[in-house]
């Protein structure tokens, strides 16, 4: 391994997504108003799921992570983004640059594996509904929720703990608009193949393998719902279809940044853009307003809270 010591590079600088000043500007309001869209939404989901008796079920109880999750996601980068887009001073430290890498996979692996167990759950509630209480219960949720999150804080780990001690001596220019461990790898003095090899089949074997796992888990739950009832099919599809519209736009940009980890084009910015704005938006959209019962509840809730308010 190298030197800790060796790193003589005290902060990296982010380049600009567009140096049109105009551009600056509508990227700075778009990311505003997004960024909150994120927070209010996704927290609205925690309080509601939390708050109200009758969405403690298996469902809501991974949706509610879900947004968590989400939230945190989005926390990452967009703030720091919004703060470099208004001041222009867009560096960040070594040591903020370890952090956000580490938490952007341990939030990214927990992410993927929740999806998987909300797959499961889906499967159990729609091919096994007599035994869904039984078999999703609150012990299974939490051990498929802190399988969750091991895994992810293991995915981070294994990677970080190769990378973190390379030897960097400039240049310190980040293309993207925040840390992440194939930009992190190309700044350091030394040969990193075998290491950008195994970012790549890590960070790509995990996103691949998750992805297509969720595709077949979605192609076996209809074929199932097909066999018992074609007239439940339509209702199913439909369903699903918006499950893995999410699903695409999240693994999408992930799928490109690992597995074709260096390319010769700034698209992984506008990308990001998919994973860290508009993905932890469409989750609460599609997840939960469409549900007849998170929107009742979200109506409640907001009713207890304006009556607070007044009394107050």
């Amino acid at each position: 391994m190298y030197e800790a010591n060796y790193s003589e590079v005290p902060e990296f600088v982010f380049l600009e997504i567009s140096s049109y000043r105009p551009m600056q500007h509508l990227l700075l309001a778009f990311s505003t108003m997004f960024y909150v869209t994120i927070v209010l939404g996704n927290l609205m989901v925690v309080l509601t799921v939390t708050f109200d008796p009758h969405l403690h079920t298996p469902m809501y109880f991974l949706l509610a992570n879900l947004s968590f999750i989400d939230m945190c996601f989005s926390t990452l980068a967009v703030p720091k983004l919004i703060s470099d887009l208004y001041s222009g001073h867009k560096t960040i430290s070594f040591q903020g640059c370890v952090m956000q890498i580490f938490f952007l996979h341990v939030l990214g692996g927990s992410e993927m594996l929740l999806l998987v167990a909300m797959a499961l759950d889906r499967y159990v509630a729609i091919c096994k509904p007599l035994h869904y209480l039984t078999i999703m219960s609150p012990r299974m949720c939490t051990l498929l929720l802190s399988g969750a999150w091991a895994i992810g804080v293991i995915h981070s780990v294994a990677q970080l703990a190769f990378v973190v001690h390379l030897p960097f001596c400039g240049p310190n220019e980040i293309d993207s608009f925040y840390c992440d461990l194939p930009w992190f790898i190309k700044l350091a003095c030394t040969d990193t193949y075998t290491l950008e090899f195994m970012v790549t089949a890590n960070s790509g074997f995990i996103s691949m393998g998750t992805f297509l796992l969720l595709i077949i888990s979605y192609v076996f739950i209809l074929l199932s719902v097909w066999k018992c009832s074609s007239a439940g099919l339509s209702k199913a599809f439909s369903t699903l279809s918006a499950h893995i519209t999410v699903v695409v736009l999240f693994f999408g940009p992930c799928i490109f940044v690992y597995v074709w980890p260096f390319p010769a084009v700034p698209v992984d910015k506008f990308l990001a853009i998919l994973d860290f704005m508009i993905t932890p938006i469409l989750n609460p959209a599609i997840y939960t307003l469409r549900n007849k019962d998170m929107k009742m509840a979200m109506k409640g809730l907001s009713s207890k809270l304006l009556s607070l308010r007044k009394i107050s």
